[in-house]
């Protein structure tokens, strides 16, 4: 409810001037209310309540007699008699103070904004669909690419649990059917997105349903071969290098990848990477330096030739 002692001039409020016609009030009052209706501004109470306001002065100037004993200073602009003119404290009801969204004037104008109208008589009602309403929400990279789920809020206070499904990647959006803003006649709500989040993982590279991973060797592991262990987000598992193994060699792990609720579930791929020590001994030093004197090989023959 309005305050009457804060309250403006309703043609003030509504933009018109004193001797507007019944046309320029409509006119007026259609172009605020459809920019202020609190359903298409949700959550909004300072929306809401110029809405109040706009609505309440409506009112008034369309009841010819009311705006006659506004006009003469008898009634205030909440619709109560002025105490100078003697009218006790009855008041006339409908106005600021009563008003609300009230009135028969407001409802055909919410007709013609909002799809009422009326066909022999009786009223009729034509759907509205909500707004839809946007959230985020951050997971891991193994929460992404085996699913989760996770709970979000919700604009009205309410909490909705949501399925991140197995290989969701980085901006991908989920939509929760009808979890945005309440339809108007009866009409269905809006729509809730979820933009996902995927923090980067340190060493895994998602590709659609394949994972990719570098996986450093030493240089006896890439010559003599042997078995290592590899982290997948299945968990870790031992994998065979091949004897004479070099950098970008790629072992591929059979469905270790990705697994979606429906289909085939993606591979990872293990690319080594052959690491010399941080600092090489004197002793392997000293043995390569012997060994490429008789057995070094070109490693850019093919820079050469192409």
């Amino acid at each position: 409810m309005v305050s009457a002692s804060t309250m403006k001039d309703p043609y003030e409020i509504l933009g018109v001037a004193k001797g507007a016609s019944d046309a320029e009030i409509k006119s007026a009052y259609r172009k605020l209310a459809k920019e202020l209706h609190p359903d298409l501004n949700p959550d909004d109470s300072i929306v809401e309540q110029r809405f109040k306001e706009v609505t309440a002065a409506y009112n008034l100037l369309t009841d010819k007699e009311k705006r006659a004993k506004y006009d003469r200073g008898e009634i205030g602009p909440d619709g109560a008699p002025r105490a100078d003119f003697g009218f006790g404290g009855g008041g006339f009801g409908g106005g600021f103070g009563g008003g609300g969204f009230g009135g028969a004037g407001a409802e055909d104008i919410f007709a013609d904004l909002f799809g009422r109208g009326r066909s022999r008589g009786k009223s009729r009602t034509v759907r509205m669909k909500g707004k839809d309403v946007n959230y985020t929400i951050r997971v891991s990279f193994e929460e992404a690419a085996k699913g989760v789920r996770r709970r979000v809020k919700l604009y009205d206070g309410n909490s909705v649990e949501v399925t991140i499904p197995a290989g969701t990647t980085d901006g991908q959006t989920l939509r929760l059917k009808e979890k945005g803003t309440p339809g108007m006649g009866g009409g269905p709500a809006g729509d809730a997105y979820v933009e996902v989040h995927v923090d980067a993982h340190p060493y895994f590279e998602l590709d659609g349903r394949d994972i990719f991973v570098d996986v450093p060797i030493s240089l006896s592991e890439a010559v003599l071969g042997g078995k290592i262990t590899v982290p997948t987000i299945h968990g870790s598992v031992a994998v065979t290098v091949p004897a004479g193994s070099n950098t970008g060699n790629t072992l591929r792990l059979k469905g270790k990848g990705v697994a979606p609720k429906s289909g085939a579930a993606g591979d990872q791929y293990v690319r080594l990477k052959v690491m010399l020590p941080e600092k090489p001994d004197k002793q392997l030093v000293d043995f390569i330096r012997e060994w490429s004197s008789d057995y070094d090989y070109d490693v850019r023959k093919r820079l050469k030739d192409s």
